[in-house]
């Protein structure tokens, strides 16, 4: 039994495909095949069952992939403590955030993190939530920037700070006229939403239960699911629609000539986000974690748009 072999199963489970799970661990299919075979046949159980149309876990090796994630995970941490007496603050650091953060807060954090810890190398991935959660979990990543709430075990979460939400919408929308906008009007615009596995498409549609069709829960009146918040300020700005952003996201309007958009605030108490960071439990370099959150805590767009977590 190899940490390659476990990375394979544990790959092959999440994906359920052994094309994309070779992909994934950078080797080709039949290496991976023969992997999975191998460690099977070493174990004397099937961890999956195969068919020509799927691959599906086993209920022991739901049991096997779980504890495999595991030895995955401390196999990471070796590594990591082994790199301790180079200081925490040299070895790198994995950091991943979710799309609705990234392209506002990065710009601004790269470089505050760089001063305080001038000789760490960073790696930053964007993805979504439930990605950033597996990758973390299996130490890919040491820390990941998430909206609350998020749970998992044995992983530790920082608030940072809290942003309101905001409305962005033509200059001649008629809503422009208004001082703010009420949570409860949503349903009544031509409201442009980010597709589904967005955690921001969530929150909005919580901030609005009336947002959800009874039938599928899809949004009413929204005739476009963005893939980015640049997208729908695009859309917004070709007169489509109207859209919900974080408070962070709203300088890029000034990059439209003046009267294009109109951002209002929301009526009070106006939905928002709180911002976290999360890291495993068992993570060795929380000086690495400290100068991330005072990074964070430093940039600009926290301090001009957001209210700071102590």
């Amino acid at each position: 039994m190899t940490l390659t072999e476990l990375k394979y199963i544990v790959a092959l489970a999440q994906e359920c495909h052994f094309g994309k799970a070779a992909e994934r661990c950078f080797v080709s299919q039949p290496t991976l095949s023969v992997g999975v075979k191998k460690l099977e046949d070493e174990l004397g159980v099937a961890i999956f069952e195969r068919s020509k149309s799927a691959v599906r876990v086993t209920p022991l090796g739901h049991k096997i992939i779980e504890q495999a994630q595991k030895v995955l995970e401390e196999s990471s941490c070796i590594k990591t403590i082994a790199s301790e007496g180079k200081g925490q603050l040299t070895s790198p650091l994995r950091i991943g955030t979710i799309y609705t953060i990234g392209p506002y807060l990065l710009p601004h954090m790269v470089p505050q993190l760089h001063r305080l810890a001038p000789e760490m190398p960073l790696y930053v991935e964007e993805n979504y939530t439930h990605v950033l959660r597996q990758k973390l979990r299996m130490g890919e990543l040491d820390a990941i920037i998430i909206a609350l709430p998020f749970t998992e075990a044995d992983v530790v979460t920082k608030p940072l700070y809290d942003e309101q939400f905001t409305v962005l919408m033509p200059g001649d929308h008629p809503w422009a006229q208004k001082d703010a906008i009420p949570v409860s009007d949503l349903p009544d615009a031509n409201l442009l939403l980010l597709g589904q596995g967005h955690c921001f498409r969530d929150q909005v549609i919580e901030a609005c239960p009336a947002l959800n069709q009874k039938d599928d829960s899809k949004p009413k009146k929204t005739t476009i699911e963005a893939t980015s918040l640049e997208t729908m300020r695009h859309m917004v700005a070709s007169g489509m629609g109207i859209t919900v952003l974080p408070m962070s996201a709203t300088g890029g309007a000034n990059h439209y000539a003046p009267g294009l958009l109109a951002i209002k605030p929301f009526t009070q108490p106006a939905p928002g986000r709180t911002v976290a960071l999360a890291w495993r439990a068992s993570f060795p370099r929380p000086k690495a974690i400290d100068a991330v959150v005072e990074a964070i805590h430093h940039c600009p767009v926290v301090s001009e748009h957001v209210s700071k977590k102590s």
